[in-house]
């Protein structure tokens, strides 16, 4: 019984994850742009069936295709940092418009925050300046999920 109640609550957090995503505040096009300024020397958007559909080769951040509405830290063949694992798995992160923002600005003081620990890590230690853009990256990683 309690595998179903839990099962059922992360399908109604997930499904209003996906509802809130639908309408994100970026321009996905504008998004395009930034993700090949700031995000494809470490990230790349690899669908299930192996096609590229964004990025170059980088490989020292995780696949980032269908991040929108996941949970931290759970591309799978992706060495993660404890912290972000801690907070998916532990903690519930998802990556909904509001967290994706406030991570990508500033990774390591988000999961400090987040996670309520002042020894927290992050490994990507690059940050998304403006606010805009990184709204934008999140509409863009929205417009080639499967999760639309």
């Amino acid at each position: 019984m309690r595998s179903i109640l839990t099962s059922l609550v992360a399908f109604l957090i997930s499904t209003s994850l996906l509802a809130e995503g639908v309408n994100p505040d970026g321009d996905s096009a504008l998004g395009d742009l930034a993700f090949k300024k700031k995000c494809v020397a470490c990230h790349v958007v690899v669908d299930g069936s192996g096609k590229k559909l964004a990025g170059r080769n980088g490989k020292s951040g995780p696949n980032l295709h269908n991040v929108a509405g996941a949970v931290a830290g759970m591309v799978d063949g992706y060495r993660y940092g404890k912290s972000i694992v801690a907070a998916g798995t532990k903690n519930g992160l998802l990556w909904n418009e509001k967290n994706f923002v406030a991570y990508v600005q500033d990774p390591k003081g988000f999961l400090r925050l987040f996670l309520g620990d002042k020894k927290a890590r992050a490994k990507m230690t690059y940050k998304v300046r403006r606010e805009k853009d990184a709204r934008d990256i999140y509409a863009y990683l929205l417009s080639l999920s499967d999760n639309q």
